[in-house]
């Protein structure tokens, strides 16, 4: 991270599939890997993972990354073991956001939560069983502090 990016800083994170519009994340074996990288990533303090949305062709993350690691790195390493391990084809890059304050962060929460239901998988947010977060809250009004801070 450059020095001017505080410790914890929360980032909104768009990661495509190659392939888009065709369902690649949402089938059961593919999202277990996929979370169990993320809890992976989690145990060696890479990043913390408030929330995290899987979409058929797409995933919505808000991630605050460990001391001295570097954002594209992690989030490469992440796609590369995933890709190994399933058959997902990632596109080379990612989209991300640093959130500045409280009321950015509740609207991407809100944003990530509701993308289900604004394409049409689901009825209301909660019934849609793609969702990973290790804040026990994800819904909460400020980010959690992650634990290596």
């Amino acid at each position: 991270m450059p020095d001017w990016v505080e410790d914890g800083a929360v980032y909104f994170i768009t990661i495509c599939c190659a392939e888009r519009g065709a369902n690649q994340l949402c089938v059961p074996a593919v999202a277990d890997e996929i979370f169990e990288a993320v809890r992976f990533r989690q145990t060696r303090r890479d990043w913390h993972v408030h929330l995290l949305v899987l979409m058929p062709d797409h995933l919505h993350a808000l991630i605050s990354f460990g001391r001295d690691k570097a954002m594209k790195a992690v989030l490469a390493n992440f796609k590369e073991i995933v890709a190994k391990k399933t058959a997902v084809r990632w596109q080379r890059d990612f989209f991300d956001h640093r959130l500045r304050s409280d009321e950015s962060h509740d609207e991407k929460v809100a944003y990530i939560r509701r993308n289900p239901v604004r394409k049409g998988l689901v009825t209301v947010a909660v019934e849609w069983p793609y969702v990973c977060s290790m804040n026990n809250q994800p819904d909460a009004a400020g980010p959690a502090v992650p634990p290596y801070l």
